[in-house]
């Protein structure tokens, strides 16, 4: 029971705020821009707008599976967003050119996200197993590694944050210096960035709560 007192807050903000973000991003997906844009066109002239000109502009696949690659200097956007014209189209990719400009001024908050991936891809993986193992095989020092583990996830999703926020307000700032959107369509961009980052805050939220569970397990189990 005590485990759901923990996790269940965290998983309902979760999905309220999918729900959210899905919702708003279709309603103003039906509301072209005045620009006529595409989010491609969009994020090339967001970046151009700061010089830059070395970021590559690619298609991905999926629904809402935009996101820059840092390593690669490139920014994937879906399909729904590289060639849409749409208000939802320009918001998401302009957030994305704004993690572009993040690498380019070199925004330290990125550097240290995009430095914790391997850890935080290898404590996704293995922090339940080992905290498991630990638990049926009754080795604390097993249980503690698996809660190091599983507290690099926490924090990749908490610097995720301010990442994050920082990419949506170039982007809200951006998008209308640069002629992408009027002051008038701003707002409504602006609340589909607003709605995809409470994704990010149910998230850390989440992970927070489940390491806290974890902590008072261990802490039970000392006794």
């Amino acid at each position: 029971m005590s485990y759901w007192i923990f996790v269940l807050p965290g998983l309902l903000l979760a999905v309220i705020a999918s729900l959210a973000t899905q919702a708003t991003f279709r309603r103003y997906s039906r509301v072209r821009a005045a620009s006529g844009l595409t989010g491609a066109e969009a994020a090339e002239r967001m970046l151009r707008s700061q010089g830059i000109v070395n970021v590559r502009i690619e298609r991905s696949r999926g629904f809402l599976s935009d996101h820059f690659d840092p390593a690669a200097n490139t920014l994937r956007l879906s399909p729904g967003v590289y060639d849409s014209p749409s208000l939802s189209a320009v918001g998401v990719a302009c957030h994305e050119a704004g993690h572009a400009l993040q690498k380019a001024s070199g925004y330290g908050p990125l550097g240290l996200r995009s430095a914790l991936v391997p850890v935080t891809h290898l404590g996704s993986q293995l922090a339940f197993p080992v905290i498991l193992a630990g638990m049926i095989l009754h080795r604390p020092g097993l249980f503690q590694l698996g809660i190091l583990l599983f507290a690099a996830v926490v924090a990749f999703t908490l610097i995720t944050l301010p990442v994050e926020w920082n990419a949506t307000t170039r982007a809200k700032r951006l998008m209308v210096s640069s002629g992408i959107v009027t002051p008038q369509e701003q707002p409504h961009a602006a609340s589909v960035l607003n709605a995809a980052f409470m994704t990010y805050v149910a998230s850390a939220v989440s992970s927070v709560l489940t390491l806290l569970y974890y902590l008072t397990l261990g802490g039970r189990r000392s006794d």
